[in-house]
């Protein structure tokens, strides 16, 4: 008999499918395009949560900076690991999830500086710590590879949507524990390049950013699937991030040639809504926008930032804004 992980598909997960999936549909199939800046800007969000979960300590603006070919000053680690995100990230749209050759070929990508065996399954006892308390045993070694073929062969046969079965398929990788490191950051991947093959908007989506910001209960959301041998609790975790990514990056779906109204508001307001509509608008474009002077808007710019309201990420010339929702 075939293997079928166990979860139980609940109202409330049903609701969330229905939530997302009316979110998703919502979208005009030309928005995906419409800003490559928001793109970029999303990219690199992901990168950055994904390595920030598993201890990286480079910022958004440092990442930014590496994107765009300049010098940082970090660790070869943490530097190693940035490169290996970006290679590993964008290769996703040549992967396929279900073929088993691509995960090993997007782990070595992923780790290729950070690990001598990268691209392979472990051939040791793993577990999860944390201080001196062990979280998780996983799977002996020998059975990696069989467990890995089963979970995919699931996954090719699994008739759940997409948004359910990647859910499963992320914490069944995370409890397998496939490889002696970088896994947390391969399931994270695998779960969007899953959804990816449903909607491409997944691509541009960062869901790993959001994943961060929960990032305890993430966690837990793990650690509860484990106690009750059943990924359920997981599932809800995982759909109700990836409802809140939709409803926080609106933008991303915004045609940017959709019109912003800023008569009425005062100049803070209009600044901050031309910022949301476009994250790389420049000072003057704003300044002309409003029919402002570009030195009432720097200082309007600068009491926004220092308030926490606004947030400058990566260079002047190919950086973006960022507006704080306190």
């Amino acid at each position: 008999m075939s293997y079928k992980p166990p979860f139980t598909i609940t109202s409330d997960i049903l609701n969330l499918v229905a939530e997302i999936s009316e979110q998703v549909g919502r979208l005009n199939a030309n928005a995906l395009d419409a800003s490559p800046q928001l793109r970029k800007q999303n990219r690199i969000k992901t990168i950055t949560g994904t390595l920030a979960i598993e201890g990286n300590t480079l910022t958004e603006e440092q990442i930014t900076a590496i994107v765009d070919g300049q010098r940082v000053m970090g660790s070869m680690r943490e530097l190693a690991e940035v490169k290996g995100a970006i290679q590993a990230y964008d290769a996703l749209p040549r992967l396929k999830p279900d073929n088993i050759d691509d995960l090993l070929t997007a782990h070595g990508l992923m780790m290729s500086d950070v690990l001598v065996n990268a691209g392979k399954f472990r051939h040791k006892s793993v577990g999860i710590h944390k201080g001196n308390v062990v979280h998780h045993i996983a799977p002996p070694a020998h059975q990696v590879s069989g467990l890995m073929g089963d979970l995919n062969h699931w996954l090719t046969q699994a008739k759940d949507h997409p948004l359910i079965t990647s859910s499963v398929f992320h914490y069944e990788f995370e409890f397998i524990h496939p490889f002696s490191d970088g896994n947390g950051r391969m399931g994270r991947l695998w779960q969007t390049l899953i959804l990816s093959q449903w909607h491409p908007l997944f691509l541009s989506l960062p869901l790993e950013s959001v994943i961060k910001d929960n990032q305890q209960r993430y966690y837990q959301a793990l650690e509860q699937a484990d106690q009750q041998a059943e990924s359920t609790s997981f599932i809800h975790f995982m759909l109700s991030v990836i409802d809140q990514t939709l409803a926080q990056n609106a933008p991303v779906k915004a045609p940017e040639n959709a019109p912003v109204i800023v008569s009425g508001l005062k100049t803070p307001e209009a600044i901050m809504a031309l910022i949301q509509h476009n994250p790389a608008i420049t000072r003057q474009q704003i300044a002309d926008t409003i029919g402002k002077d570009i030195r009432t808007i720097g200082r309007a710019m600068t009491k926004l930032q220092q308030a926490g309201r606004l947030k400058r990420v990566g260079p002047d010339k190919s950086g973006h804004w960022e507006v704080i929702n306190k």
